[in-house]
């Protein structure tokens, strides 16, 4: 008799048979998508960011080191619109709200911010969160060679948002639900140009520092409540 078929007989003379249940609670979303004809936009957009880097000095938020621009709508071009468009598509794709006991699309007139970002060797993102904002995401316009080569760095990282309470007490231990192995240690998303991601703007995220001879180039962006728009 092995270990499991002992722990299945203490189970089956613990409880009515079948009806031991569990499941991970809480969950945090994360949305990724691949936008259409990504590869014609990103040549475009690279080449508007960059030379926009050139002319702009550009300002320190999160960013350590790299070059973080302003008011991204402003100079994006027809490529960065179509990018902030999509955004505000997934945004209302992934959105409902409550209207008496139904939910609903949520017709909230959003308003997109955004801003370009250009890693290039060392640089990165400290951890921080968008407080005003109910949705933020990074669209990868080049990766900078990180989806081929996941040792040049430049992870998006994603902290556990209850920090590392799961793994204070005993850290070699974890429930037996596959899905919460990782509590306490956080996420890593590899960039891929052309894919877009699209989290809560309360959770805690980070860029690990570029390891790679060229330039990780991303527009990030915080999607915000506008007024709710009246129904046709």
């Amino acid at each position: 008799m092995t270990d499991s078929d002992t722990m299945d007989d203490r189970l089956d003379a613990a409880f009515e048979p079948g009806t031991v249940a569990a499941r991970g609670m809480f969950p945090t979303p994360l949305v990724s998508a691949r936008l259409a004809g990504h590869r014609a936009l990103d040549a475009a957009l690279a080449a508007t960011i960059l030379a926009r880097e050139q002319a702009e000095r550009g300002v320190v938020a999160s960013n350590q080191g790299g070059w973080h621009s302003t008011e991204f709508a402003s100079w994006c071009g027809p490529a960065g619109h179509a990018v902030l468009d999509a955004a505000r598509t997934l945004v209302e794709h992934m959105t409902v709200m409550r209207r008496g006991d139904a939910l609903v699309p949520a017709a909230m007139g959003w308003v997109v911010t955004a801003w370009a970002n250009v890693n290039r060797l060392g640089h990165g993102n400290r951890p921080h969160a968008h407080p005003g904002a109910y949705w933020s995401g990074i669209y990868w316009v080049d990766d900078g060679g990180v989806a081929d080569d996941p040792a040049r760095g430049g992870m998006l990282e994603l902290s556990d948002p209850r920090g590392i309470l799961p793994v204070m007490v005993a850290p070699q231990l974890r429930c037996a639900i596959a899905a919460t192995h990782g509590d306490g240690e956080g996420e890593r998303v590899t960039p891929q140009a052309g894919t877009m991601v699209l989290f809560p703007s309360w959770l805690v995220h980070s860029v690990a520092p570029y390891a790679g001879p060229g330039a990780r180039i991303s527009v990030a962006f915080n999607v915000s409540v506008g007024r709710e728009v009246a129904a046709p």
